[in-house]
């Protein structure tokens, strides 16, 4: 069978993008980007499945669904935590901060005529179903959470795809999901999810053998109902395995070589512009951030270029602590903030009950990650680029001190702040993937577009769409 020659250009000087892990001498993990990942759906599985090919299932961290973990989040508004509502007795009867039960919501979105509107915002669609408390609250912090984004802005028909259709085609987004089939997202929330970000061509994933293929590993994930997972050497250690995986098979990876420009020779065939040189290439399968590939495509690829700059990105900063001596006021996953409680900052994640193996082996110690600014980053502490890091770990110590109770100063800290990290789909994203994709297919050019810009911002939907791009590439059924 014909194989490729494959060639991974990576800008910066190491593997992963945001997948990005500290270790400790003493076997602590500080995540920087993503610190676990869902099992769900064909992409969970999918993922899971590459997961056992790199022979890391021995490395996997599980979270199941009895987890406190798993079954507890809370809010802070009001200046309290509060626990989401779990269960029949959490929608029957007001649960804080809620004013009343959450039932009554239910019988709004049952009784409310189907949306008209070809996209619409993921707040005014929830208001619209749902009432202003959960849009405002619930809503508001799910989407700080997920896309540190805005959901005034943000569009329900790219983000929750799933909620928009449960409308379209059962008039009740409850309906919807009890009785719609196929693959439903994930619209649990989560902390900042930053996707891999790798520059230039991709390589080959190990997980394009077999389309939705059940390891063992995703029937386990199953049967203990995993809510996440992650790795005993941190998240970075999947781009690692991947790319011991990689050379040994004949795929050339290189670090420090950023992308000029691309330019189309007379024969059809890529030239790729780097600092030290050309590459020639007969396809381009680009993993670079919307914005960043606009900056480099020719003359002739204008209209695309002014498409890939209509999808913007929000700049995260990620604080991570850890405290020796002191105990969480609750357990679990941790918490998110709504915007009208404090729009500088977005949650503070609890990483020492979820995975108290990256703890490390010294004193008994609590690891928090602190997420601040996303859609609000400019306003609260001005330009990405120039933040300070003293003030940004002020700004998390004082979150801490306030919304946990934990006065001690932190033993360990570590700051960074991540400059347009998150893609946000604001409304219209739908018909902007559709034009690119269009104007790829009428002008025939030999270039895939893979990564968070476009469908789905989590690792699994990266590792989706890279291997979906490679797929059609070498004209395997979808």
């Amino acid at each position: 069978p014909w194989c490729p020659q494959v060639l991974l250009l990576e800008a910066s000087a190491r593997l992963g993008g945001w997948l990005q892990s500290t270790r400790t001498a003493d076997g602590a993990v500080f995540e920087h980007g993503p610190r676990g990942i869902r099992p769900g759906g064909v992409v969970g599985a999918d993922t899971l499945h590459m997961i056992s090919e790199l022979g890391l299932e021995g490395e996997v961290l599980p979270v199941p669904g009895d987890h406190p973990a798993s079954r507890n989040r809370f809010l802070y508004t009001g200046g309290a935590l509060h626990k989401l509502p779990s269960g029949l007795g959490g929608l029957l009867r007001p649960v804080p901060p809620f004013s009343r039960a959450l039932l009554w919501s239910g019988v709004q979105d049952l009784l409310a005529p189907a949306g008209t509107e070809p996209d619409e915002s993921v707040h005014a669609f929830v208001h619209r179903r749902f009432g202003r408390e959960v849009a405002d609250i619930a809503v508001d912090s799910l989407c700080r959470g997920v896309f540190a984004g805005d959901c005034r802005a943000l569009s329900i028909r790219s983000c929750f795809p799933a909620l928009f259709q449960a409308e379209r085609r059962w008039r009740s987004v409850l309906l919807g999901l009890a009785l719609g089939s196929g693959e439903r997202r994930d619209v649990m929330w989560d902390t900042p999810v930053l996707p891999p970000r790798q520059e230039g061509t991709p390589a080959l994933s190990p997980a394009g053998k077999e389309s939705g293929a059940e390891s063992g590993l995703s029937r386990r994930a199953r049967a203990e109902r995993w809510s996440q997972w992650s790795l005993r050497g941190g998240m970075e250690s999947l781009a690692e395995a991947l790319a011991a995986f990689l050379r040994p098979r004949g795929v050339e990876l290189h670090c420090h070589a950023p992308l000029r420009h691309l330019r189309r020779q007379p024969d059809g065939r890529w030239q790729l512009t780097l600092a030290d040189g050309t590459v020639t290439a007969d396809h381009v399968i680009s993993a670079l951030p919307a914005a960043a590939l606009a900056e480099v495509l020719p003359a002739e690829a204008e209209p695309l270029a002014q498409e890939l700059r209509r999808i913007p990105a929000v700049s995260v900063a990620v604080v991570n602590l850890q405290y020796q001596g002191v105990a969480l006021p609750v357990t679990g996953f941790g918490h998110l903030v709504p915007s009208s409680e404090d729009a500088s900052l977005l949650g503070i994640v609890y990483d020492s009950v979820a995975f108290p193996q990256h703890d490390g082996t010294g004193a008994a110690s609590v690891r928090l990650t602190v997420m601040l600014g996303g859609a609000w980053f400019g306003q609260s502490f001005g330009s990405p680029s120039a933040a300070a890091p003293a003030l940004l770990l002020q700004r998390a110590q004082a979150a801490v001190r306030e919304q946990l109770g934990l006065e001690p100063a932190p033993t360990r800290t570590i700051v960074r702040v991540h400059q347009a990290c998150i893609p946000q789909y604001t409304l219209g994203h739908w018909q902007r993937t559709e034009r690119i994709g269009r104007f790829l297919a009428e002008q025939q050019l030999p270039l895939s577009l893979v990564g968070a810009s476009y469908a789905g911002v989590a690792v699994n939907d990266c590792i989706a769409s890279a291997k979906a791009a490679v797929g059609r590439l070498l004209g395997q059924p979808r």
